[in-house]
């Protein structure tokens, strides 16, 4: 009898782990076809029209008839497409690390600052004019700008050698507070042609890719990932509880200080060259979660595909839902994000609290 009942619970949990295997299966496949066809298909999108199959053609070496299209190709659309991928996938990853680290689905990178330290940085080098670094100037504000932010989000939220989520999400609520004081003077403060730039700048876009911009994000986004991938596991055993966590063999206090390092980099390059884009790492990996479960093995890689598909969807609906008008990316991704989020906080309040 023992062994029968023993057998019976093998099979099963054989059974369990071969359906979640097939649905991990599932859902990369999905992701990755996702990601082929929007990144095509937004290539040839745009005011000069481009068939899928030229888009191909080039992708694979070939070259066109027309030598404006393939031009238009190479220093136009893919610069962009691959941007949109990278911040996409930067965002999302970064959301998913922030919310398994503060143990709240409702936590998103902007948590701990960077966002808005990023335009503070970008603001002072519209208002006044700054180009000491070139076209690089002003993303390389913003990017020190909000790296600064977060190691002072993280310095003043330590208290007696640690550093508690909720003592970091109130300081981040403060930070983010005189930052947005602080745009609002730079605004006040600056011109007409710098406040419609800051403007812009906020609402975010992808339209001023280039490959130098996309050489320079390319390996701070590798980066994010490669950090991320290799906290998942950690990740998991912090989500049962910090005192658990320490019993497992985790360091909880160095864990949380590289994930927020790898957040800063990772945030602080994508909204360097992006401008602000919200609820990117805020959704994708909640509907993941929803999907999978809260595994992070399986949450962090499907965040960072996830998160480029999404923006490079949106992307695409700014330059095509609009003829001849290239609408901010982050205007886009405000109007899908904003009721999803009021959905998810009604989901979070009916669950008593935990995950949604």
């Amino acid at each position: 009898m023992t062994r029968k009942l023993t057998r019976e619970i093998t099979d099963d949990l054989a059974l369990s782990r071969k359906r979640k295997r097939t649905r991990v299966i599932v859902l990369f496949a999905g992701l990755t076809a996702a990601l082929v066809v929007v990144s095509v298909v937004s290539a040839g999108a745009g005011q000069y029209g481009i068939p899928a199959r030229d888009v191909l053609r080039v992708l694979t070496g070939g070259s066109l008839e027309d030598p404006y299209a393939e031009g238009v190709l190479w220093a136009v659309r893919f610069p962009r497409v691959v941007m949109s991928l990278l911040v996409g996938a930067t965002l999302g990853v970064c959301g998913a690390l922030m919310q398994g680290t503060f143990g709240n689905p409702l936590a998103e990178p902007g948590v701990v600052g960077v966002s808005s330290g990023a335009a503070v940085g970008a603001c002072l080098s519209i208002v006044f004019g700054w180009t000491f670094l070139g076209a690089f100037t002003t993303p390389g504000i913003a990017f020190a700008a909000g790296l600064l932010t977060t190691i002072a989000v993280y310095t003043l939220s330590r208290s007696g050698g640690r550093t508690g989520t909720v003592s970091m999400i109130l300081t981040g609520v403060a930070v983010n507070a005189i930052a947005g004081a602080l745009v609002a003077l730079l605004m006040f403060v600056g011109d007409q042609s710098a406040r419609e730039q800051i403007v812009f700048w906020q609402l975010g876009s992808v339209a001023g890719a280039r490959w130098p911009y996309v050489w320079v994000v390319l390996p701070l986004a590798a980066v994010t990932a490669v950090v991320a991938l290799a906290a998942a596991r950690r990740l998991d055993m912090l989500s049962l509880g910090d005192r658990q966590a320490r019993h497992l063999g985790v360091n909880v206090e160095r864990l949380r200080l590289v994930v927020t390092c790898a957040v800063a980099v990772g945030v602080s390059a994508a909204v360097s060259y992006s401008g602000i884009i919200s609820f990117v790492g805020l959704v994708v990996p909640h509907l993941v979660r929803i999907v999978m479960g809260p595994g992070h093995r399986v949450l962090v890689p499907a965040s960072l595909v996830g998160g480029a598909v999404l923006l490079a969807c949106a992307d695409l609906l700014a330059r095509t839902v609009v003829s001849y008008a290239d609408l901010p990316i982050g205007m886009v991704t405000a109007l899908v994000g904003g009721p999803f989020f009021f959905w998810l906080l009604r989901r979070t309040r009916t669950s008593a609290g935990g995950w949604a």
